[in-house]
């Protein structure tokens, strides 16, 4: 029996009359929804761990073992709170795993999924009453917020609706004006970074035994996934989230602002948090994240700038996303789709194409917007062989040894290559999705399709 599992049934309290709930890989909270306003001796939850999941895409290894950690270890501190928990392992889609377990629980709740490729998957039950979509209470701002703040309907800008934003929530406002004069500091905050004040030192964690496991499982079962897994990198508790962010508000916000445009060999990171990919899996919540802020003595290009990442950016690409449907549906017309998941060019670099099944029956694998026309493969040197440029393979070399980058080598380094070179922004789009640990279909999609390759025009 796997330490997991041992762990779990210590914990596990009886799950006679409970109320039911399913909570996907991107709601690992209970500070928002019925597990933050319901009994937890009332409720239980399902968690479903799924290889099909992991194996639509050649996910990076690190973000592999994020989710399923996090997954693992937030059943056990819900069961520590009373809550019954069903922890599932499913080799199918979602739906067809959730369907088995409602025939034995009954109809389900669950807060909406931020992914349209969960929601699309799970439909069918919401149809049928036996499933229902609760309100997402991890969003700052509702989709009449977006909608009004251009009245005209598309194209919609980012500044547009953060101006909007913060007049009605009077986040960083006074008597209706802004804080300091200004609604944004973009302008002051790209300063280049030359070596002082010096990067903070990213912090450890320990690799504690449900990390060795997830590992032990990632190495066996998903070996063939790309990219470098390093546990002491991973914050994979509810605890290790908030040591994380305590290390962000100390050590990186003060300088964030005028070095969040800056970019150094010597750190893949700099001033930026790293807390987006913990944030799209709610193991922070973007309100408690900008109230922490807001309460912060820190100058105002560095409060103002983090801010507007947060309740302003994140927000407004998951409007788009959710207007557009994944950009399918533009003011122009529909948009062509991919027939399935795409690898980013992982069949080329490894020279054999991307193992795991795909079914007519799952969801297709995306838009396909190309304004500019470009069609053009993605080199192989996103893979992580050498281009020569020094730039590109920096950040690469970066990206498979972590998962991660700040939105600065993301947009002017990868993203402006690959439109220079007129790669296709599917796949380019593919790419950014399976490199990275915080890139959901809500996220991804807008920032290389809507803003890193102008596919969208």
């Amino acid at each position: 029996m796997s330490v997991f599992k041992q762990l779990l049934d210590k914990r596990q309290s009886d799950s006679t009359g409970r109320r039911w709930l399913f909570v996907p890989y991107d709601q690992l909270t209970d500070g928002i929804g019925p597990l933050a306003t319901e009994d937890p001796k009332s409720l239980g939850i399902i968690l479903v761990e799924n290889t099909w999941k992991a194996a639509r895409r050649p996910y990076h290894k690190q973000k592999l073992a994020l989710i399923l950690t996090n997954l693992r270890n937030f059943a056990l501190e819900q069961a520590k709170r009373g809550v019954a928990v069903k922890y599932v392992v499913a080799h199918e889609a979602y739906g067809n795993a959730i369907e088995r377990i409602i025939a034995e629980t009954g109809p389900i709740r669950m807060m909406t999924p931020a992914e349209r490729e969960l929601r699309v998957d799970l439909q069918r039950l919401e149809k049928k009453g036996d499933l229902e979509f609760l309100p997402h209470d991890g969003w700052l701002t509702t989709s009449d917020h977006f909608h009004e703040s251009k009245k005209k309907g598309p194209p919609w800008r980012m500044d547009v609706f953060y101006r909007y934003i913060r007049r009605q929530t009077g986040i960083l406002m006074e008597k209706g004006k802004p804080v300091g004069g200004k609604l944004s500091y973009d302008v002051e905050n790209r300063l280049a970074w030359k070596g002082e004040p010096p990067a903070p030192e990213v912090p450890t964690f320990p690799v504690d035994p449900v990390k060795k496991e997830v590992a032990k499982l990632i190495e066996s079962r998903l070996s063939h996934h790309p990219g470098k897994l390093d546990l002491r990198r991973l914050p994979g508790t509810k605890s290790e989230a908030k040591k994380l962010w305590s290390w962000a508000k100390s050590e990186c916000l003060r300088h964030f602002g005028p070095y969040q445009d800056a970019m150094s060999q010597g750190s893949s990171s700099l001033f930026h948090t790293r807390i987006s990919a913990l944030l799209n899996i709610h193991r922070l919540l973007p309100a408690e994240i900008v109230d922490d802020v807001l309460g912060m003595d820190l100058p105002l290009p560095s409060k103002e700038g983090f801010i507007r990442q947060v309740l302003g950016w994140r927000e407004f690409v998951h409007h788009v996303h959710r207007a557009t449907d994944g950009f399918r549906t533009m003011p122009t017309g529909k948009i062509p789709v991919a027939k399935k998941p795409g690898d980013g060019g992982y069949s080329r670099w490894a020279g054999k194409a991307w193992p795991d099944k795909w079914s007519r029956k799952d969801p297709d694998g995306g838009a396909k917007p190309s304004f500019l026309g470009a069609n053009n493969p993605l080199p192989q040197a996103y893979w992580g062989e050498e281009s020569g440029l020094n730039c590109l393979d920096q950040v690469v070399s970066q990206v498979w040894r972590e998962g991660y980058g700040h939105h600065i080598t993301r947009l002017m380094v990868l993203a402006n290559l690959a439109t220079l070179l007129e790669i296709s922004p599917r796949e380019l789009t593919d790419w950014f999705w399976v490199a990275y640990g915080d890139a959901y279909d809500w996220v991804v999609e807008p920032n290389v399709l809507g803003m890193g390759t102008y596919a969208v025009g």
